[in-house]
């Protein structure tokens, strides 16, 4: 049967020929569509490096003159004892896990530190960011070393002042991997008299959710001096987040009100996540919404292309039942001759999207518009679309048309 359609298809190359030229087209659209929506959902879902869960930001205050209950001439060690004693007071609460104090370190954070890491001839990308943190800021946010580290572990290295590292530091430049360095003596901070032990390499802790792994780098290193404007961070027991910032706040003036400080500001970081990247999901959001309304309109127009290229052959279904064809094999008949028509162009079209990533005009990802498992994983996902237009649209009119008698067809036409 297969020969016979081809035999078939040649003849009525002139129609044949616009359909054909239909689907390369549509081929390659659909395809730019999937590769870019693809892209997209890869990197928001690759695994972040840290949790945010049950955890919450404490912006802390400082009286001024102008208060009746300001205590004058406090030296910077009285208050780094006031902070040490607050932060004692909240690990006490029978709801709180962990709680830290950072500097320009928290997850979907805007202020950023930056800092220099060398071993031997390998320095780190400009744009490492310096995470100063207390041994529990792994704890609040969960980080894990590559080795399987877990949180505990990685804090007593803090605490033992060696410091951590994303593993992929020297992955982009020099292909070297920071797992293969633990142990190894480092430069930071641009200090070349002095080195400092790798504790662990860390899995790859993302700047946000739409930041690719690969291009997210950070060190952290132990913070020893507190100030006010630290960032303090705490991780709230599972089960325990109910109505957590107002009973905190509702104690804060009993019991948290220390020398000058005071707590000013709780704040869930699931609202500091969805604020810092509000504009950021805006745009994407837009651009998803808009590739889906163009693959909404893509698909009604091959369905409608079949559906109208079947209903105008009722006079050939019905020739083809006169002579004793069955319903199932003019039905596959059909459905075969769509199907050959798309094979027939699947080869031009990969041929063309291969050419349009290779001349870096579709998405980026892992700093390459051309990777040949994302192409083929594309293409097959276009492809599986496209036939299901085709099934679709030949066989809903196909066996409406199968229904009428031959003679009643033949008649009619």
């Amino acid at each position: 049967m297969t020969k016979k359609l081809f035999i078939q298809i040649k003849n009525e190359w002139r129609s044949n020929l616009w359909l054909a030229l239909e689907l390369l087209l549509v081929s390659v659209v659909m395809w730019y569509v999937v590769d870019y929506l693809y892209t997209r959902a890869a990197t928001y879902l690759e695994p972040r490096g840290f949790d945010i869960e049950h955890c919450y930001l404490i912006e802390l205050g400082e009286l001024t003159l102008k208060s009746p209950d300001y205590v004058p001439d406090k030296t910077q060690e009285e208050t780094h004892a006031d902070i040490s004693e607050l932060l004692e007071r909240l690990r006490r609460r029978p709801e709180v896990e962990a709680v830290s104090l950072s500097q320009n370190s928290y997850p979907y954070n805007g202020s950023n530190s930056t800092g220099d890491v060398r071993y031997d001839t390998l320095r780190s990308p400009e744009w490492t960011i310096r995470r100063m943190v207390t041994p529990d800021f792994v704890r609040v946010f969960r980080y894990q070393g590559t080795r399987g580290e877990t949180p505990e572990q990685l804090a007593e290295m803090l605490d033992r002042n060696e410091f951590l590292a994303s593993d992929n530091l020297y992955n982009r430049r020099y292909g070297v991997r920071l797992t293969d360095l633990v142990g190894k003596p480092f430069q930071l901070f641009g200090d070349t008299t002095r080195s400092y032990k790798l504790g662990a390499a860390l899995q790859v802790v993302r700047y946000s959710d739409f930041e690719e792994a690969r291009a997210s780098y950070c060190f952290l290193f132990k913070q020893s001096f507190y100030y006010v404007g630290l960032e303090l961070c705490v991780r709230v027991r599972e089960g325990h987040d109910h109505d957590f910032i107002a009973n905190l706040k509702k104690d804060s003036e009993s019991q948290f009100r220390i020398g000058n400080l005071f707590i000013s500001e709780i704040r869930s970081f699931k609202d500091i996540r969805r604020n810092f990247q509000q504009a950021r999901t805006n745009v994407v959001r837009d651009y998803v919404m808009g590739m889906g309304f163009l693959l909404l309109n893509i698909f009604l127009g091959l369905l409608g292309t079949f559906w109208f290229r079947t209903q105008q052959r009722r006079s050939e279904i019905a020739l083809h039942k006169a002579h004793g064809a069955t319903d199932r094999a003019v039905f596959c008949r059909l459905l075969t001759e769509g199907l050959l028509l798309l094979a027939v162009v699947t080869p031009i079209a990969l041929l063309l999207d291969w050419s349009l990533a290779n001349a870096e005009l579709n998405a980026w990802r892992n700093g390459t518009t051309l990777e040949w498992d994302r192409l083929l994983f594309c293409a097959a996902i276009s492809l599986l679309l496209m036939a299901t237009m085709i099934v679709v649209g030949i066989g809903i009119p196909a066996r409406r048309a199968m229904r009428i008698q031959p003679a009643e067809a033949l008649h009619e036409e």
